[in-house]
C-alpha cells in the first residue's frame, strides 16, 4: 500500500497537475501510478515530465535509454521501475529477453549500448565520481560530450523515479518481474 495517497484519477489530482496528466494519458493511453503519485506535487510532475520529454530527443537511442533504466532499477532495487521498463523494453524498444537480462546485470549485448549502460551504472554506483578512463571509454564507443551530459540527466531522472517509488511504495501497475537468479 502506498505511503501517501495515489490520486485515483486525473480529476482527483491537484488542479495544477490535471492538464499534465491528461497529456500523459493522450501519449500513453493511460496514466500509470507513478505519474499519478508524482502529481501530488504539480511542481515535481512538471519537472519530471519536462526532463523526461527533453531526453526523448537525446542522442541516446530510446532502446538504450530503456537499457539504462533497467540497469538502474535493478541496482537501486526499484520493483516498480523494473516492471515498467521491462514492459516498455519488450513492447516499445523491442529488446529481447536476453538483452533485458544483460541490462539488469549492468551490461548490453550491443557494444555501443554496453558502453552507455556501464557508464550510467558507474555514475550511479560512484555517485558521480567516475574515473577519467570510464569517461574516455564512453567517448571511445562513439558518444559525444553532449551524450555525457545526457547520460548524467538520464541517471538523474531514473534516480528520481526509483527513489520516488521506493520511498512512497508505489503500487506496481505493470506485469511484476521476477528477481534475478543469482
Amino acid at each position: 500500500m502506498p505511503r501517501i495517497p495515489t490520486p485515483a484519477s486525473i480529476a482527483d489530482a491537484p488542479a495544477a497537475s490535471q492538464e499534465l496528466l491528461t497529456a500523459v494519458q493522450k501519449q500513453l493511453g493511460s496514466v500509470p501510478n507513478l505519474f499519478r503519485i508524482v502529481a501530488t506535487s504539480p511542481v515535481a510532475l512538471e519537472g519530471f515530465l519536462g526532463l523526461n520529454g527533453a531526453l526523448g530527443r537525446s542522442e541516446i537511442s530510446s532502446a538504450t535509454r530503456e537499457r539504462i533504466s533497467l540497469a538502474l532499477a535493478e541496482t537501486n532495487g526499484c520493483d516498480y521501475c523494473l516492471a515498467a521498463h521491462t514492459y516498455l523494453g519488450r513492447n516499445l524498444a523491442k529488446l529481447t529477453d536476453a538483452e533485458i537480462q544483460a541490462n539488469r546485470k549492468g551490461s548490453s549485448t550491443d557494444a555501443k549500448a554496453d558502453a552507455a549502460v556501464r557508464f550510467a551504472l558507474s555514475i550511479t554506483e560512484k555517485r558521480g565520481h567516475v574515473a577519467a578512463d570510464e569517461l574516455n571509454a564512453f567517448r571511445a564507443a562513439g558518444y559525444s560530450d553532449a551524450a555525457i551530459v545526457e547520460i548524467i540527466a538520464l541517471v538523474a531522472v531514473n534516480v528520481f523515479t526509483n527513489y520516488t517509488n521506493s520511498v512512497l511504495d508505489t503500487e506496481v501497475d505493470f506485469p511484476v518481474v521476477e528477481e534475478l537468479a543469482v
